[in-house]
């Protein structure tokens, strides 16, 4: 898995390659911890070239976003999902609990 983390004037935004399984889901935490830990709360992630995620990934997703979301203080979107990705979503019953936009450039736009 690679991981891209670039800061910008409104968000913070998260490019991921590969597989988000319980072999990468520590790497994949200390990113968006990292970002948390900063005090931005404000984060996109961008699963386009993601071909698998665990159950692991996705707890870790909702876990950001419940600390994003925690004081009204943010949003953690997604942006650009594979559609093997998005049918993992619907499976699980998660989609409702994020925004998914098109492109990076329409999540950014978001904030």
């Amino acid at each position: 898995m690679e991981i891209t983390t670039t800061e910008l004037r409104r968000c913070d935004v998260v490019i991921v390659k590969g597989r988000i399984d319980a072999g990468t889901v520590k790497e994949f935490s200390q990113a968006l911890n990292a970002i948390t830990g900063a005090g931005r709360y404000q984060i996109v992630v961008d699963l386009k070239d993601v071909t698998y995620i665990s159950s692991a990934g996705l707890s870790e997703l909702i876990d950001t976003q419940k600390k994003c979301k925690q004081l009204k203080r943010g949003e953690l979107v997604l942006a650009e999902i594979s559609d093997r990705v998005e049918e993992v979503f619907d499976l699980a019953g998660l989609t409702p609990l994020f925004k998914v936009f098109a492109n990076q450039t329409e999540a950014v736009g978001n904030f």
